[in-house]
């Protein structure tokens, strides 16, 4: 079964590299303008309009195999899950969500900056303002 994985899979990129190269070499719409003012690209390998229906069919055709490829695999590898545990009719979306392995910080508060010795996010004491001496009467 591997081995008709890589088959196809070889299948695919080749002819995904030949349609890019096939969209990259075609003429666009305006290209024909040149042609009626004597441009000399109506005397081109395929003729004077024959390169674009071979290019474009060709396209097509690169278009399809690329695309039946891509079907075959997405078939093949739906069949190697079909033994697992979504085999019974379940979705991804099913599943439980994993818990969460350790609680989440408790978040600092704003303002505060701990000191050294207090633990992050735990504000640090703020010492009593000292108060000053009253003055003795004279």
């Amino acid at each position: 079964m591997q081995i008709w994985m890589t088959l196809i899979l070889a299948v695919q990129l080749l002819s995904a590299l030949a349609m890019i190269g096939l969209v990259l070499i075609q003429h666009g719409k305006g290209a024909d303008m040149g042609a009626s003012f004597g441009s000399g690209a109506s005397g081109s390998l395929f003729g004077a309009s024959g390169s674009a229906n071979f290019l474009s069919r060709s396209t097509a055709a690169c278009a399809a195999v690329f695309f039946a490829c891509t079907l075959a695999l997405a078939f093949s590898s739906n069949e190697g899950r079909a033994s697992g545990s979504l085999s019974s009719g379940g979705s991804v979306l099913d599943r439980a969500a994993p818990a969460a392995s350790a609680p989440a910080p408790a978040a600092a508060i704003p303002g505060v900056v701990p000191s050294g010795s207090a633990p992050i996010g735990v504000p640090a004491p703020i010492p009593a303002p000292a108060v000053p001496a009253a003055s003795a009467p004279k």
